[in-house]
């Protein structure tokens, strides 16, 4: 019975990935959770008391995965240039993937206490990776610059996002020159 509860648990919180990926947090319903998964409206209530309460589970389960998947990449960066490079690229390469559309979906959403906070402790690492990074090549402020360097990541990703005019490569490649001359020119 455990089994099948998990089961119907990880059924839902696909459903829902695929729900954020296609139509952002309006799209997240339980009418259309339950039309997706084949569960009575009343079933979905049995795993989730709210939206938010499914927005802030798959914080839980996929914001850490992608976070490791960003750390992997600067860990096996040579150097600390490399390091910042790997951080904007590998983020700006996850945009594509589904689980990562959902996490998308979930950062441009208005988020209760409970999901910010599963955000900032699967960021806290990788902020905490960064900084140590500009800290070592002698930033006065590398928690601020940090910050403002995610901020060009976030930029970037939400003009991947929106399918701007450019093509996302080339969004990347600007991210990625725009990083590389802000931390330099901060030392």
């Amino acid at each position: 019975m455990a089994e099948h509860r998990s089961m119907q648990r990880a059924a839902l919180l696909d459903a829902a990935r695929s729900l954020l990926s296609e139509g952002g947090t309006e799209a997240l319903t339980f009418p259309a959770l339950a039309e997706r998964t084949g569960l009575a409206r009343s079933s979905v209530y049995e795993y989730f008391r709210s939206r938010a309460a499914v927005v802030e589970e798959l914080c839980a389960v996929d914001f850490p995965v992608w976070a490791a998947e960003v750390e992997a990449a600067m860990a096996a960066a040579d150097g600390p240039e490399a390091k910042i490079e790997a951080y904007v690229r590998q983020q700006l390469a996850l945009v594509g993937d589904r689980r990562h559309r959902a996490v998308v979906a979930i950062s441009a959403s208005e988020l209760d206490a409970g999901a910010r906070e599963k955000i900032r402790a699967a960021h806290g690492g990788l902020v905490t990776m960064i900084a140590e990074t500009l800290g070592a090549m002698g930033h006065h402020e590398p928690r601020l610059t940090a910050m403002l360097l995610q901020g060009v990541v976030d930029a970037a990703v939400r003009r991947i996002e929106l399918g701007a005019a450019e093509d996302p490569a080339a969004i990347t490649e600007a991210a990625v020159a725009m990083a590389l001359r802000g931390v330099r020119g901060r030392a």
